[in-house]
């Protein structure tokens, strides 16, 4: 007898690989989103809160992710040392500003409004067989949530990813949870303020 999945997801037939968590929040979230004015451009405030949160953690890459119905859009993104801030794939694919929501592991920080922490995500069989690891190479993930205060959703998350395990641990952990925090409280702030 198989173990209950703790929310609403759907599997490969194939494999029975956990796939991408149902989200209903996604309609509101998108609603909230747009009345916040993020999600579908380039801010360069959070691209240099990306920078900051790669350095504290030590993580060659991070994002600031905002997740619709259909895909995940960084808002955004550090790239230590790559031109364009694209993460490196196999030839034919490279990662850009957006990905669907089948990719990558912030979709289920979302649904499950919990961070998540995987050092190796090959140690996880519910995780290892997302697209990320093959056609980008992603080994390793660490994410929060950046819960709305008004609404009380997930309105997306930060992360940090690694091409390498990394041992990120309850510091990792304890620091992820309060930069979201912080920027939730930047996005409140430039709300409340009419700057966006």
């Amino acid at each position: 007898m198989s173990a209950p999945v703790p929310y609403n997801t759907s599997f490969d037939p194939t494999g029975h690989l956990l796939l991408t968590p149902e989200d209903r929040d996604a309609p509101a979230r998108v609603a909230r989103l747009r009345e916040l004015g993020i999600g579908d451009t380039p801010v360069p405030e959070f691209d240099e809160f990306a920078r900051n949160l790669a350095h504290v953690t030590g993580a060659p890459f991070s994002m600031v992710n905002f997740i619709d119905e259909n895909r995940q859009y960084f808002a955004g993104l550090y790239a230590a040392g790559r031109p364009g801030v694209q993460l490196e794939a196999a030839p034919q694919q490279q990662v850009g500003r957006t990905m669907t929501r089948d990719q990558g592991y912030c979709p289920h920080v979302v649904v499950r409004k919990k961070a998540l922490v995987l050092e190796d995500v090959c140690d996880y069989p519910r995780f290892a067989g997302n697209r990320v690891v093959d056609e980008i190479g992603i080994r390793s993930y660490m994410g929060a949530p950046l819960i709305d205060w008004k609404t009380g959703m997930a309105l997306g998350t930060i992360c940090v990813v690694d091409t390498d395990t990394h041992p990120w641990g309850r510091d990792g952990l304890a620091t992820i949870k309060s930069m979201a925090q912080q920027l939730v409280d930047r996005i409140h702030e430039l709300e409340s303020r009419g700057v966006i």
